[in-house]
């Protein structure tokens, strides 16, 4: 009788140990696919807030080069004119990217052929951004660094186009 009571209590112990590890299993399986839908609704959502972002950074894009200079975003606009190429240059802080009207903006362009020549960009109030003309029309890859001067702070950029 005392080997049947042991047993019986084996028995059940071991029935309990099976029932508490598959409700274990079932609840890690259904908590882990709580967890995946939630993490695949978070980067649906990120997605699209991203998808967001760049649209509204395309949108402010004027189709140039874009350096990103700590807070401040440079873009660079060359056209080919008669007289030369002429250089718009977008000088904008922030995400929201405000123009910054006030800075002295200069540039140090290198021709194909080696020759340098410094450049002062004028603000454009209407357009919102720097301007200059780079006289000649020498066909190649000029490179060119730009530096601001933000109310004493110092912003430097460096671009390449081809003529």
């Amino acid at each position: 009788m005392k080997l049947l009571k042991s047993g019986m209590i084996v028995l059940g112990s071991v029935g309990m140990l099976f029932l508490g590890a598959f409700s274990s299993s079932n609840q890690a399986a259904s908590s882990n696919s709580s967890s995946v839908a939630l993490a695949s609704e978070i980067d649906a959502k990120t997605e699209l807030s991203g998808e967001k972002a760049s649209q509204s950074k395309q949108n402010q894009k004027k189709g140039g080069q874009v350096v990103e200079a700590g807070a401040y975003h440079l873009e660079l606009v060359p056209e080919k004119g008669e007289k030369g190429t002429h250089l718009d240059l977008y000088l904008q802080r922030g995400d929201n990217h405000e123009a910054i009207p006030n800075a002295k903006v200069t540039a140090q362009i290198q021709s194909p052929d080696g020759t340098q020549k410094n450049l002062n960009f004028k603000y454009d109030p209407s357009g919102k951004h720097y301007t200059t003309l780079l006289p000649g029309k020498a066909p190649g890859q000029y490179q060119m660094k730009v530096t601001a001067d933000v109310k004493g702070e110092k912003v430097n950029g460096r671009f390449s186009f081809k003529q």
